[in-house]
């Protein structure tokens, strides 16, 4: 279904999930598209992020960085859009802008959370590896992971949006990377279009065994954005001084991990004293202020010499984001996940 003119699409939330969300979690609504007073723009989505952190924010309690989606309201979400109608001095009829319109076609903005991304060749490269999936992966591996030529770097969701860009940077850095991902086919295409050095299908049996004889040195950096079992396979094998950048805990998410399986504390906090572990978790939210420029800076030229790979993984229609949210959730998509609600 496409954009109209004058009816504005928007997905609001109608439930609160229990586990894994539905489709019935959310639903389709119809309104007038609304026309921007003076200071304001009307913007018209082009793309739509989909992104993990998008789960908690379902439930009642939020978060610490981010309120909670009120019931009946449109879902959040970073967006590329176009400006429609401009009553701001600032932005101009035409223009494509990084914003954060959510999961509707139209909506309307002061101008104060817009980027102007001027002649960016794939737009949508603003919301993923040129935005803030890249970012996370840049920040948490190069500050917190700190990977030193020779080490052992493990990363699980390795074909996923942040997990890509932190091996191909760890391997840019001279480490040694072992990718942890869900299925044969994401494993080959880390290791032979993404440079890893060994990937290991999360989904067969022995996941333990086969990643410590992929570390037979230990592992020195891992980045945990996946938590339960990965998480479990990865603990005894950090070596002493090991640094843990955690940005995320997908498997945890959805709850079902957190009334089952074993209780890792005691464990966790034995290995964190007796190995010197650093484990810090981080929001990246906190960190455009500082390292946003020179991130960008880099991620520009790693892309550009062909270091570093951008993955997307672009879902047509904005009716069909529910079924890519879930999706994204259960680690069916391949790099980035878009929708592409309109044509640039």
């Amino acid at each position: 279904m496409s954009q109209r003119d004058t009816v504005n699409r928007r997905i609001v939330l109608a439930n609160r999930p229990r586990g894994l969300p539905t489709t019935q979690d959310v639903r389709l609504e119809e309104t007038a598209v609304p026309m921007p007073d003076e200071g304001q723009v009307l913007l018209r989505t082009l793309y739509l992020s989909l992104d993990p952190y998008m789960r908690n924010l379902m439930d009642e309690a939020g978060t610490s960085y981010a309120p909670p989606v009120a019931l009946g309201a449109p879902m959040v979400g970073g967006t590329v859009s176009r400006v429609a109608a401009s009553r701001h001095p600032q932005f101009r009829v035409g223009e494509i802008v990084l914003g954060n319109a959510g999961w509707q076609d139209y909506v309307l903005s002061d101008g104060k959370d817009l980027q102007a991304l001027g002649d960016m060749p794939q737009p949508s490269f603003a919301l993923g590896g040129l935005g803030m999936p890249a970012f996370t992966a840049y920040v948490g591996l190069l500050d917190i992971g700190q990977p030193q030529a020779g080490e052992t770097v493990v990363v699980a969701a390795a074909t996923g949006a942040v997990g890509s860009v932190v091996g191909q940077i760890a391997k840019h850095k001279g480490a040694r990377v072992v990718g942890i991902a869900g299925g044969a086919d994401k494993c080959r295409h880390a290791v032979e279009e993404l440079g890893f050095d060994v990937c290991l299908d999360r989904h067969a049996p022995g996941l333990a065994e086969q990643l410590a004889a992929a570390c037979p040195d230990g592992i020195d950096v891992y980045f945990e954005n996946v938590g339960g079992v990965v998480f479990d396979a990865v603990l005894p094998l950090l070596n002493i001084g090991a640094r843990v950048p955690v940005c995320g805990v997908i498997a945890h998410y959805n709850g079902a991990e957190h009334t089952s399986g074993p209780d890792r504390l005691a464990q966790t906090m034995t290995a964190l004293l007796q190995k010197r572990i650093r484990m810090q978790g981080f929001i990246i939210l906190d960190h455009y202020g500082d390292r946003f420029e020179t991130f960008s800076r880099d991620m520009s030229q790693w892309v550009a010499e062909g270091r570093v790979k951008l993955l997307e993984d672009v879902v047509d229609g904005l009716e069909n984001a529910p079924t890519a949210f879930i999706g994204l959730l259960e680690g069916q998509n391949l790099g980035k996940r878009v929708v592409r609600v309109a044509a640039a």
